[in-house]
């Protein structure tokens, strides 16, 4: 079963968690404030009745009528306070109402052995304990939407540094040596972010010392074998005829191939190639050269179009992914154009799983025999080459009909290049190809 995952921004969850808290503390606080003058209020209203019903019982006493609202022997005076009084102590009571209103009942022993009492609703009382809630539902209200507001401003703050970062990271993985993850943060305050930003910059620091080193070395012993290989092959051409002859000519030279190959490689991956852009006509370019370098193979020009790019980069792009196609699927391969689209399509087995997943990996092919099929850098070249040009290369495999594989003979394998609008400038600075969809 899939897991059910929720993506939302930091800041949301810094805006939801404040909200939260504010909004339980003003809960908290109204709830204790209620409370608290509700009792007080209570506790006064009392206190007044007390003090009234005995100045009316001392004029009582003095053989006075009471006033109105007093009563003696009141037959709706509560039991308990009844009892209380007959044992000859004063008290008060709290008698709720089905209006909701509470009545405040006072009552004191009278020297006759009659019962003087007094009770009026908590009406004005209440009244206050209202307003005070409404108020406190206000101030409550305010908190929330406050909070809310600083928490909005926190963390967009917080995810603008973040997205800064994120940023500046994929241009690094894009190959940008001269971007810093600090820098492009910025900012006044410092805090979390920006030792996340100095930990990747030194990690991508090392990562591009470690992937120079690598490169150098490899350029190096690619270099410095040059000159044997060719030495071999102006020998091997000396050489007698015959099948041993034969042998000996197609393994120089395909050690001639496989060094310049490096060779590229490591120009690739030092980034300093720069493409020398002429407006072509993507269709009839293709074409031609398509032609030239597999006849075999169909052209279909759906849309045809001007383009700014490098022809000879693109040709090697082309031969790259022809090549492949010849060498790992099976015929008829299709070449199509449609706009600034170029697709190359087999009909063998498909691209492997981890080239899918992973992209092309140098020394590294599809076959699992290693007999001479090839040393697995034709479409590490074809996607270094793309990146030159500012264009992006695809890879997928063509679902069988029906959904699934066929039993023995796949769909094929397609891969797309994407042409940018707008060609890479002379800094080297690349477009983002956005691919449909």
């Amino acid at each position: 079963m899939r897991r059910f995952t929720l993506r939302t921004g930091i800041r949301w969850k810094i805006t939801l968690a404040i909200a939260a808290v504010g909004a339980l503390t003003a809960v908290a606080l109204s709830l204790v404030v209620h409370s608290a003058a509700r009792v007080s209020m209570l506790e006064s209203a009392r206190d007044q009745q007390l003090e009234r019903v005995q100045f009316i019982a001392r004029n009582a006493d003095a053989g006075r009528k009471p006033p109105m609202g007093a009563k003696l022997n009141d037959p709706e005076l509560p039991t308990e306070l009844r009892h209380k009084v007959q044992s000859g102590r004063r008290g008060t009571y709290i008698q709720d109402t089905p209006k909701g209103i509470p009545e405040v009942w006072a009552a004191v022993p009278l020297g006759n052995g009659q019962v003087l009492s007094l009770h009026l609703p908590f009406r004005e009382s209440v009244n206050m304990v209202r307003d005070l809630d409404r108020a406190l539902l206000v101030g409550s209200l305010a908190v929330v939407v406050g909070g809310s507001a600083l928490g909005v401003l926190i963390g967009g703050q917080i995810s603008s540094r973040l997205r800064k970062a994120a940023a500046a990271a994929q241009r690094v993985a894009h190959g940008d040596p001269e971007v810093r993850v600090r820098d492009a943060v910025g900012g006044v305050v410092r805090d979390e972010t920006d030792d996340l930003a100095r930990a990747v910059d030194a990690m991508a620091d090392a990562l591009q010392q470690r992937l120079e080193a690598e490169r150098r070395v490899t350029a190096d012993i690619a270099h410095e074998l040059r000159t044997p290989v060719t030495g071999l092959l102006t020998a091997a051409e000396l050489l007698p005829p015959g099948r041993p002859t034969e042998l000996v000519r197609d393994r120089a030279q395909a050690m001639r191939a496989l060094v310049e190959d490096v060779l590229e490689v490591a120009r690739l991956d030092s980034a300093s190639e720069r493409a020398e852009l002429q407006d072509v006509a993507l269709g009839e370019f293709v074409s031609r050269r398509v032609s030239s370098l597999m006849p075999e193979a169909s052209v279909r020009v759906v849309a045809d179009e001007i383009v700014s790019t490098d022809p000879r980069r693109l040709e090697r792009i082309l031969g790259n992914l022809l090549a492949n196609a010849a060498r790992y699927g099976q015929p008829p391969i299709q070449v199509d154009i449609e706009g600034r689209v170029v697709r190359v399509r087999d009909h063998g087995p498909g691209f492997p799983e981890a080239l899918l997943r992973e992209g092309p990996s140098r020394f590294r092919t599809g076959s699992t025999d290693r007999a001479g099929v090839g040393h697995g850098l034709g479409l590490t070249i074809a996607e270094g080459q793309a990146r030159v040009l500012g264009a992006r290369l695809t890879f997928r495999n063509v679902a069988a009909p029906g959904g699934a594989e066929y039993e023995g003979a796949a769909a094929g394998a397609v891969a797309v290049l994407w042409l940018p609008e707008h060609a890479p400038t002379a800094t080297g600075s690349f477009p983002i190809v956005q691919l449909p969809g």
